[in-house]
């Protein structure tokens, strides 16, 4: 009985890891890598055709996007999901199928031409559709057995619609173990979705630590912070651009942007439109207003109830084609723009972004995590000029960021959760974060809750009899592991930067005594620092 992490090891996204008891293989999470890749990934240790069944978190693609392309090398088993992971893994896999096609079409054309050899898609539409009818819906709490000696449960994770921690409790030669996968954690108090369940009891602990070495601070007010970005933008006749992951993020967005318009917060702009520029985000946000009352929190199943929907309002407009997006910015009314991808990596969030990054009246307003090394990131650390579709574009805009509205749970979030447990586990394994994260927050865990932790590399391997290791995964980095770590470091410094303008915005109409000493504070850091 073992546990082995082939994904998201050191890193942010592709999600993967195997276990293997009684002969069986059993897979939760196939994700696909997305940003720079720091660590080389190991290949999945069987043929796919030997994996048994797959247990997934949540549709998120760093979570699910590689499901076809296991389907499409021999596995035929069973893909078990809560039923809204299972509505919206049916539009982002064929998203993501279509991208795949998209671009083999294009690189194709260029291949041809110079005599090369022909690209093949990592999957197409074809596998996607196999893929699907593999999936078995279940719901939050259901206990089910997927195999002899295996039980399986879902708790509500609170990251995404349908996300899911998962409790495997596996039987081998009279043995019983508990493993519980957190999946991604999600903040609390959020719009739309519930927050995360507390488990209760596990052997082992699989926990992800996207957030595991920071704090969100108090709960800022959401509707304020959007409605003064919106204001002020409107006010200098810009747009309010905002890269937005097309599930989740995007129909949070539309929820608080129904509130500022029912409640007449922004002035002088009635009526200001709101433009959802994704495909994929029109399907999602269909998919939220369909019968997904088991997954929503009390006040949206109250609106629910009373026949409001809780993401649709006046001036929402929802743009499908490519010529539809065009015509968003021939308009010159001010307005806001949601647009994938989230980190500005793809879609069409980057013809936006060069249609209004170089204007000073426009926002491009940033709701989500950011990875390192994506142009999303460049942009918060300050960036002067980017590059996009072969042209120079200077940065102008202002570059905002929304405080405290992030998907993933904070470092105490995160503590709090694993710190529910009623017993120490044996081991808690910690992935799904920055490569530094993943260290400090092992430590963390250890020094704070007193349980054994590891952050393991893709390729350890794990007894889960007695919590050792096996074989050691590979650290070795595809990069200079000094300026990433630098790069990290300075990150930190300038969030902690933007955190501080924030402190001193709420303390604006404090008492004249008090704001003294806090710039007096302020003036004798910076004495101590500057070059």
């Amino acid at each position: 009985m073992d546990i082995s992490f082939l994904g998201a090891a050191h890193e942010v996204t592709g999600s993967c890891t195997m276990i293997r008891a009684d002969g069986l293989h059993i897979l939760v999470d196939c994700g696909m890598e997305q940003g720079p890749n720091i660590y080389e990934n190991c290949d999945i240790p069987v043929n796919p055709s030997e994996i048994d069944f797959v247990l997934l978190t949540h549709a998120h693609i760093d979570h699910s996007g590689k499901l076809p392309a296991l389907v499409a090398k021999g596995f035929s088993g069973k893909i078990y999901c809560t039923e809204a992971t299972a509505k919206l893994c049916s539009i982002m896999l064929r998203d993501s199928a279509h991208i795949q096609e998209f671009e083999a079409e294009w690189k194709n054309r260029k291949a041809k031409r110079a005599g090369e050899a022909e690209y093949v898609p990592l999957y197409t539409m074809n596998d996607v559709e196999k893929t699907l009818e593999l999936i078995v819906p279940m719901s939050y709490h259901q206990e089910f057995s997927p195999a002899e000696g295996v039980k399986v449960s879902f708790s509500d994770a609170g990251h995404l619609l349908g996300s899911a921690s998962i409790t495997i409790e596996i039987t081998e030669n009279s043995e019983v173990k508990k493993v519980l996968f957190s999946g991604d954690l999600g903040n609390v108090s959020r719009p739309l979705i519930r927050d995360p369940e507390k488990p209760s009891e596990a052997d082992f602990v699989v926990i992800e630590s996207t957030y595991g070495n920071r704090l969100h601070g108090d709960r800022p007010d959401y509707i304020k912070q959007l409605s003064e970005i919106i204001q002020r933008t409107f006010d200098r006749g810009g747009n309010v651009v905002i890269p937005s992951f097309a599930i989740g993020r995007t129909q949070e967005m539309l929820y608080l942007i129904r509130i500022i318009k029912e409640k007449g917060l922004v002035k002088n702009h009635d009526g200001f439109k709101v433009y959802v520029d994704s495909p994929l985000a029109v399907a999602a946000t269909n998919i939220y207003t369909d019968d997904m009352l088991d997954y929503y929190d009390s006040e949206t199943l109250s609106l629910v109830k009373n026949g409001i929907n809780p993401i649709v309002f006046g001036g929402l407009k929802l743009s499908v084609t490519s010529d539809e997006s065009k015509l968003i910015n021939a308009d010159s009314e001010p307005k806001v723009i949601l647009s994938a991808s989230g980190m500005c990596e793809a879609g069409r969030i980057r013809h936006h972004l060069k249609h209004n990054l170089w204007r000073k009246e426009s926002t491009v307003l940033f709701v989500g995590y950011q990875s390192d090394g994506t142009l999303g990131r460049s942009l918060i650390n300050g960036a002067k000029t980017v590059k996009l579709f072969g042209e120079r574009i200077a940065v102008e805009a202002e570059i905002a960021v929304m405080e405290g509205i992030s998907g993933h749970a904070d470092m105490n979030m995160l503590l709090g959760w694993l710190g529910s447990l009623k017993n120490p586990p044996q081991k808690v394994f910690v992935n799904h974060g920055e490569d530094l994260t993943c260290e400090e927050f092992s430590k963390t865990i250890f020094e704070k809750l007193g349980f054994s932790a590891e952050a393991p590399y893709s390729g350890s391997v794990y007894s889960l009899e007695t919590g050792e290791c096996l074989v050691k995964g590979n650290s070795a980095r595809l990069e200079k592991p000094v300026q990433k770590r630098a790069s990290t470091v300075f990150d930190r410094l300038v969030a902690a930067g933007k955190r501080l303008l924030s402190v001193i915005e709420k303390n604006r109409g404090g008492a004249n005594k008090d704001l003294a000493k806090f710039a007096d504070q302020i003036n004798s850091l910076s004495d101590k620092w500057e070059p």
